[in-house]
């Protein structure tokens, strides 16, 4: 049995229709980037540009793309089998590639891990499955979600009712949200904290 207030925040959540996130993220692309059979993601930063790199691991190889722009900056159609997919590491872990070739991504998705799930100056990240297995993402400035108002304080930014949830988060540096199903990846980016 829920209590009134769990049953409240259900039907809010329910009811909220999808809206574009707040003026302070920019979605990345036109949309949703496809990726067939994705297993999960990770962040890392490019060492020339500075920006915020996503990660991606499928049944079909690894990608890289740049989260500011939305280009596939690398790509490996036949990463090495013994560390292509976390599940054969402790740590959850894969190769990077391109320009982070060399270190070790984590990677969050089928297999376990996770991302940030807020940033420093109060950006939080929910994902609520109110009607399973459907999943709603939902883009919360500080405690909104609770007591706030939907387009004001938390965005409905994604609904991940066409394929498996893998994962959602933010980048270590705030700057980028990421959400990743089994068929494809949804960025938002943003200049700078604090936006």
């Amino acid at each position: 049995m829920i209590s009134a207030h769990q049953q409240r925040l259900h039907d809010r959540v329910l009811e909220a229709p999808v809206v574009p996130a707040p003026s302070a993220w920019r979605l990345v692309g036109d949309w949703r980037v496809p990726v067939g059979g994705l297993l999960g993601i990770g962040f890392a930063v490019d060492p020339h540009s500075g920006h915020d790199l996503v990660m991606t691991v499928s049944t079909s190889g690894h990608g890289l793309f740049d989260a500011v722009t939305g280009e596939k900056i690398a790509r490996d159609r036949d990463p090495d089998d013994d560390s292509c997919t976390p599940d054969t590491t402790p740590d959850l872990t894969c190769p990077g590639l391109g320009p982070v070739a060399g270190s070790r991504i984590h990677i969050a998705g089928l297999f376990g891990g996770g991302l940030h799930s807020g940033t420093g100056d109060g950006w939080t990240v929910t994902v609520a499955s109110p009607e399973w297995p459907s999943h709603r993402v939902l883009l919360v400035r500080a405690s909104g979600l609770h007591r706030g108002a939907h387009e004001e304080d938390w965005w409905h930014v994604l609904h991940a009712n066409y394929s498996e949830f893998r994962a959602a988060g933010f980048s270590p540096s705030g700057h980028t949200l990421a959400v990743a199903t089994s068929s494809d990846l949804t960025l938002w980016s943003r200049t700078s904290a604090g936006s």
